[in-house]
């Protein structure tokens, strides 16, 4: 009786969406156990990730699935209490602390070396890539790694810093390209270890540190994916710190992603599983932020092509499965197939951003037209 009020329930909520159960289309949620519609009611997304994971459920087109659920805003009509709880948490503790720094490379950046070489383009660039007149993964993200050196107006003999290397691709990248110096920090263990190796060239240096730590000075800051992991807690304090270390004729460049709303904590589902203690800043936060301290030179969006970046990762590990089937398990497996599809339904409903933000400590000097 009660499985078929909060199944009810569940339809009535996606029926706006076009989404049925057990139904024919490619995003229609085909249900295997019962519970599942309680399980949604009372977690909402941890809820309906979890019961993925435990094989619940299934659906043909998750990303297509998502779009739906958060073009129709489905997300806003269930408000449930692990939201409130994290929200709350978010807002009372700074829950990226220097002592919680490392946490997010322990739990999600070390999951496999072998996982990300085999998703990743050969680069190893874990970020959105820029799809213009692109065909295929690998040249997109070479086209957003020039992207962003252009914008830097990276030149020969410049000491570099790049705040959350990953791989080291990057890094690796305008080294090799622009003639720079790049010192590149990450908080993963197994990250340093294979970009020390996969750079392996003189005028790259990788460090495993918290970027609170940093006090040399550098021509030119960026970051690419690693915002997120700041906290609205630290989002001036980052800024400071990079004021600290920026030449004043220098520049400086965040590549993140980003909410249309503020938010003092991240998606429940996402948190546990995927990136703990992370947080989607909105532009308003981000504004705030380095108000006094930095000139906005360019802010820079295009969300879709993350999409397009997310099913081609997605399109890799289902390629070489038989690969890492020996290293993870079926559940593994099921969460990281959600995690990667319901965020590419999330950009391409514009419910998240990418955004490139170009600084400088006092205004670019003179006719500057940002690369795109």
């Amino acid at each position: 009786m009660f499985d078929t009020q909060f199944k009810r329930q569940v339809e009535n909520l996606l029926e706006p969406a076009g989404i049925s159960i057990n139904g024919t289309n490619a995003w229609d949620i085909r249900v295997h156990d019962s519970r599942l519609f309680q399980r949604i009611l009372a977690h909402g997304n941890l809820g309906f990730g979890e019961a993925y994971m435990d094989a619940w459920w299934d659906c043909d087109a998750i990303d297509e699935l998502f779009f739906r659920i958060l073009h129709n805003r489905i997300n806003k009509k269930i408000a449930t209490f692990g939201i409130f709880a994290s929200s709350l948490a978010g807002r009372i503790f700074n829950l990226q602390v220097p002592s919680r720094a490392f946490t997010v490379g322990e739990r999600h950046y070390n999951t496999g070396n072998d996982l990300f070489s085999l998703m990743l383009d050969t680069g190893m660039n874990y970020s959105c890539a820029y799809w213009g007149n692109c065909n295929n993964l690998e040249q997109a993200q070479q086209k957003k790694l020039q992207l962003i050196f252009d914008k830097l107006r990276l030149k020969p003999g410049m000491k570099v810093l790049d705040i959350g290397c990953g791989w080291g691709g990057a890094a690796l990248y305008a080294a090799k390209h622009y003639g720079v110096n790049v010192t590149g920090i990450t908080v993963s263990n197994k990250q340093a270890q294979f970009a020390q190796q996969f750079c392996n060239d003189p005028s790259v240096s990788i460090k495993l540190c918290d970027y609170r730590s940093l006090n040399d000075k550098y021509d030119r800051i960026y970051s690419i994916g690693m915002f997120e992991h700041v906290g609205y807690k630290n989002y001036r304090h980052y800024f400071e710190v990079i004021d600290r270390c920026l030449a004043k004729d220098g520049l400086c460049l965040i590549h993140t992603i980003g909410g249309n709303e503020q938010s003092t904590s991240t998606d429940p589902w996402i948190s546990k599983y995927i990136f703990p203690n992370s947080m989607i800043p909105a532009a308003s936060q981000i504004t705030g932020a380095y108000e006094g301290i930095f000139v906005l030179e360019d802010w820079h969006v295009f969300a879709h092509d993350y999409y397009l970046t997310l099913k081609s990762w997605h399109q890799n590990v289902q390629k070489n499965l038989e690969k890492l089937n020996q290293q993870y398990s079926e559940r593994f497996f099921r969460m990281w197939k959600y995690y990667l599809l319901s965020c590419a339904g999330a950009f391409r409903a514009r419910k998240l951003q990418i955004w490139q933000i170009l600084l400088s400590p006092q205004g670019i000097k003179g006719l500057y037209r940002v690369p795109r």
